[in-house]
């Protein structure tokens, strides 16, 4: 007990020399090496190609240095902003909808007496969430296809809201394609950002309720005046944390675009997939490396800026 005394009071004080702590917390360090080791290998070693980013390099030859060349051709680029565009607008309308979603669905189950049945409900609306983005896509697909197996537009034809021949192409249709993202979007993610409300309105006090029931409180507004205020702070944070991701919209939005959609559904990192391996010429690796790398600058801002949001809101960092 004496020895062991001696030890806590050595580091309270951090009077233990480097060599003894680290023999001391030697277990410790051997199971981070696996850790460090995959962090180098697959984080850090990649870090080394972005010198590409300021060379012309297309695989057949050394890279030439050019500077600034890439970065001053890819803002001349016409694609390049419309794809950043498209970046911006369909995360931020995404991340909005798939909240609002998750709140409105996570407040309703909330409000279900039947516990079997909530689980039940919970649970159909989480599976979802297992599904990859190529079956999802494969799904919907064939759900809004055109012809006589699609689903959506069977129903509208024998509705007479559309005329059998005319049936509409929603995922090949310009004006129809952002509406059936969102909405694929919205089906398959809400049910994860609901089990996180649902985890914080399990922790809200019963006793709250039965004091508002007891001033005369209806439902409506004890789900006003309790419920959504205990809510609020989760809200921003899950809005916090996924807006700092916005720039990395690749797979959902790449199992679904078709060249009569592209000016709709190209994204950055579909615009770096398509100048790299479907331009129909030899790739500019150099290009595609500064534009990925000006993709990731505007990612770390938004994480610098989502972090000091968060310090603002809940009082420490998100990292």
């Amino acid at each position: 007990m004496a020895k062991l005394s001696k030890e806590a009071a050595a580091v309270t004080t951090n009077k233990r020399p480097l060599t003894t702590s680290l023999y001391f917390y030697r277990g410790f360090y051997i199971m981070f090496i696996p850790v460090l080791v995959f962090a180098i290998l697959f984080h850090y070693l990649p870090m080394y190609g972005i010198r590409y980013a300021f060379t012309t390099y297309k695989g057949v030859k050394d890279p030439v240095f050019i500077g600034m060349g890439n970065f001053t051709k890819m803002l001349g680029m016409p694609a390049f902003w419309s794809a950043f565009g498209n970046t911006i607008y369909l995360s931020v309308v995404k991340l909005l909808l798939n909240t609002f979603a998750a709140v409105a669905l996570s407040l309703l189950l909330n409000e279900l007496r039947s516990l079997k049945f909530k689980k039940f409900a919970q649970t159909l609306v989480y599976l979802p969430h297992f599904m990859s983005w190529v079956v999802t896509a494969s799904v919907f697909t064939l759900i809004l296809s055109p012809t006589s197996a699609g689903l959506v537009n069977s129903i509208l034809v024998k509705l007479g809201i559309v005329q059998a021949g005319n049936e509409i192409y929603f995922l090949a249709d310009q004006k129809w394609w952002v509406p059936m993202y969102f909405m694929i979007n919205v089906w398959k993610d809400t049910g994860w950002a609901t089990i996180i409300f649902m985890a914080t309105l399990s922790g809200i006090s019963p006793e709250l309720y039965e004091a508002a029931g007891i001033d005369g409180a209806n439902r409506w507004q004890a789900m006003r005046y309790i419920t959504l205020p205990a809510l609020a702070n989760t809200i921003i944070t899950v809005l916090i944390l996924n807006l700092a991701k916005i720039m990395n919209l690749f797979e959902s939005v790449f199992v679904m675009q078709n060249d009569a959609v592209m000016k709709q559904s190209d994204v950055l990192q579909t615009y770096i997939y398509t100048q790299t391996f479907n331009s129909g010429a030899l790739p500019d690796y150099g290009y595609t490396t500064a534009v990925g790398l000006a993709s990731s600058i505007v990612g770390c801002i938004l994480v610098l800026v989502c972090n000091k949001a968060s310090y603002k809101v809940r009082g420490r960092g998100i990292m």
